[in-house]
């Protein structure tokens, strides 16, 4: 029997650990650049865009592509940062867990 309460106290503890992280990750704003700052990109730690900024200086429509591309490349940046965020608020101790909503 005391495993088993054990077992639901554990478990009431990983649940609320998780939905602690899931408001964290909410709250969280990291941003990523490219083009030397041209485009910037806020992403929330569920990898959400909050805000994007293209400064003037790159729009040209004959340059379509690049600006296209700088995006994308401010949003993979700013993308790995919430990757590192995660990971260091899990530390070791997530590193195998599959955890809902996170992945």
């Amino acid at each position: 029997m005391k495993n088993i309460m054990d077992m639901q106290k554990m478990l009431r503890s990983a649940q609320e650990m998780q939905e602690r992280l899931q408001k964290e990750l909410a709250a969280l704003r990291v941003e990523g650049s490219s083009g030397g700052g041209m485009v910037t990109v806020v992403l929330d730690g569920h990898k959400g865009l909050s805000s994007l900024r293209i400064d003037p200086e790159v729009v040209n429509r004959d340059e379509v592509e690049m600006l296209q591309d700088l995006v994308v490349a401010a949003f993979n940046d700013a993308a790995a940062k919430v990757d590192e965020a995660l990971a260091q608020k899990l530390g070791g101790l997530g590193a195998g867990l599959k955890i809902p909503g996170l992945g």
